[in-house]
């Protein structure tokens, strides 16, 4: 299945995209992609699609998944990347926290923070938990995925890099965490370890990747962050990114007031963002 969640930012609808690519409202059925719903998304399965009310027109996406607990991102998991980016691979992965506030709509704008001369653009698979768990063993971990989405990392390298304190704040402004644009279950990607992944600004192409390059794969990310805290359904992991990010380009090139960002993942969807000045 593919889940959304559509309308306007805060008040967002559950809803499904049907085999003819046609939104349909789920509303009747449950009241968010969040939560415990996450947990027993094989209840949704049974549901004829053509029995769904249509969504008229094309109303805004927001982001696939609601109520979001724990927004953890995986730092230089694609060792080419660790490589622009003039650092080791880790030799456990690098893990950091993107603030929920961060979090939108897969086509919502990219705020450009004011003053800042340094944000970059990072396209990620992510995906989301469904069952609960601590202390899982990686044979297990798999069950533990409700389903996948794209993420865009935004990220503002200065913050990052040259202020004091963690990645976080580099990583967490607002809109700097666009997911969708729909939630593909987890049946529906059979090898998450085996998809293509790109991002353009302005047409350019500047990430062309696969999954299959990542250092730590998803299962063994599933299993590595159980062993420090308990994974609940709603938290949200991403990834990390291939290489071609702004800041490993020569000389770097970063996103302004009007650059358009594409991005997208082999049978997850694309995302498109217009990049604005925040006020």
């Amino acid at each position: 299945m593919k889940l959304v969640r559509y309308g306007t930012r805060g008040a967002e609808k559950p809803g499904l995209i049907d085999a003819d690519g046609a939104l349909r409202d789920l509303s009747a059925h449950v009241s968010d992609l969040a939560g415990e719903v996450l947990a027993n998304l094989d209840a949704l399965k049974g549901i004829d699609p053509a029995t769904l009310p249509l969504v008229p027109g094309s109303p805004r996406l927001g982001a696939c998944v609601g109520g979001i607990g724990k927004f953890i991102c995986i730092g230089l998991n694609y060792s080419d990347h660790a490589a622009e980016s003039g650092m080791a691979v880790p030799s456990e992965p690098a893990i950091f926290a993107k603030y929920t506030s961060a979090v939108c709509g897969p086509d919502d704008p990219i705020l450009i923070p004011r003053g800042s001369e340094r944000t970059d653009w990072e396209v990620e698979l992510a995906f989301v938990i469904g069952k609960p768990g601590k202390y899982i063993p990686e044979t297990q971990a798999m069950d533990h995925i409700a389903g996948y989405f794209v993420c865009n990392d935004v990220s503002e390298r200065a913050y990052q890099m040259e202020r004091a304190g963690q990645w976080s704040k580099g990583k967490s402004s607002d809109n700097f965490g666009p997911i969708g644009p729909w939630l593909v279950t987890r049946d529906e990607v059979p090898d998450p370890q085996a998809l293509q992944m790109w991002l353009t600004v302005n047409g350019e192409t500047m990430q062309q990747g696969s999954t299959a390059t990542m250092v730590y794969p998803v299962a063994h990310l599933v299993s590595y962050l159980s062993q420090f805290f308990t994974l609940h359904p709603g938290d949200v992991v991403s990834t990390g990114t291939p290489p071609g990010v702004g800041m490993g380009k020569k000389p770097p090139r970063y996103l302004r007031a009007g650059d358009v960002v594409d991005l997208g993942i082999d049978g997850l969807g694309r995302q498109r963002q217009v990049c604005i000045a925040d006020a």
